[in-house]
């Protein structure tokens, strides 16, 4: 970890404990000696939470959750081992309907004509929620500027809209996957998915519920989705329960349609009981095939419970889900 990096995760670990505080809950119970052993080594050892990836032509581009210094973090490597984190910001500049320190969860798509658009959360200085909006830029690594007057995605009567991702049914058709961030007020927490417009600047339909928290290893949220086509099915990745501690989990659901209906998983895909501590409270999930193989790119605690470093895991498909090839 090069010393600004250091300095960043330190910063950003002292602000998600106040955060914790103000917000009234524990960043997370420290890992027994047994877990902290064999907590498995990071790809990119800083904070890098909930990472978008693309892959443009012989490199793969992973965005993050912003740091006290830039407002989205991006990295790339040529080998899905090495990656080299940026010292520019990917989105130097908000959106004037944006407030700046809570730009969350990037998800990454390239458009037609060399064109790359990025869907982002922050917070919508009118409502004070969190709503999802989309910058442009020409280049895979920024910038990306937007001058939207207003959100893209902006549900206030549902809590808001978090962690955006891009997907495609068999027929080409573009999607905008979201989540209403339920969760901060008391209402369901519903994964959706909207058709969006050629351009990638605006919705052309409204948006379909495929799955809410039901299950008791949830808690009281899904979130993160990411849609993935394997083979004649379609496969929803997601996060779920308190990603403040090792109870965050990533979860999978299957369909036949992209817009469903959704057949959960009897059990996480990934814990961190299911790994046996290895990956502590993973999730922030994304998944690509780069240069022949799959890949699974997500976030985890480290030893300390102090930031979210990325991991990016080759995968092997098991009965129709992706796992972590050993």
């Amino acid at each position: 970890m090069t010393a600004r990096r250091a300095l960043q995760a330190a910063v950003a670990a002292l602000g998600l404990t106040l955060a914790a505080a103000l917000a009234g809950c524990s960043a997370g119970p420290t890992p027994s000696a047994e877990q902290s052993s064999s907590v498995a080594p990071f790809q990119i050892d800083s904070d890098f939470p909930d990472p978008g990836a693309l892959v443009v032509g012989d490199r793969v581009y992973a965005y993050a959750t912003n740091t006290p210094a830039v407002n989205v973090q991006v990295a790339s490597t040529t080998d899905m081992k090495t990656w080299k984190v940026s010292d520019q910001d990917a989105l130097p500049q908000l959106p004037s309907w944006a407030a700046p320190g809570k730009t969350w969860a990037p998800g990454p798509a390239e458009l037609a004509a060399g064109r790359f658009a990025l869907y982002f959360t922050a917070s919508d200085a009118a409502s004070k929620y969190q709503c999802i909006g989309v910058a442009f830029a020409d280049k895979p690594e920024g910038p990306f500027t937007s001058t939207a007057e207003k959100p893209l995605v902006c549900p206030v009567d549902q809590g808001g809209a978090i962690d955006a991702s891009v997907t495609a049914d068999a027929d080409g058709q573009r999607y905008l996957v979201w989540k209403n961030d339920g969760n901060c007020c008391g209402y369901d927490t519903w994964i959706q998915a909207q058709p969006l417009a050629a351009d990638g600047a605006s919705l052309a339909g409204q948006p379909t519920r495929l799955i809410k928290q039901t299950e008791s290893w949830e808690g009281k949220l899904v979130e993160a989705p990411v849609i993935v086509r394997h083979g004649d099915e379609y496969v929803l990745l997601y996060s779920a329960n308190d990603y403040g501690n090792s109870s965050y989990v990533t979860g999978a659901a299957t369909a036949k349609s992209l817009l469903g209906p959704y057949t959960k998983a009897k059990k996480p895909l990934l814990s961190t009981p299911g790994t046996k501590g290895k990956y502590l409270g993973p999730g922030g999930e994304d998944l690509i095939t780069f240069e022949g193989k799959d890949w699974m790119l997500f976030h985890s605690w480290d030893e300390a419970f102090a930031y979210r470093g990325m991991h990016a895991v080759p995968v092997a498909w098991r009965d129709g889900l992706p796992e972590l090839a050993p």
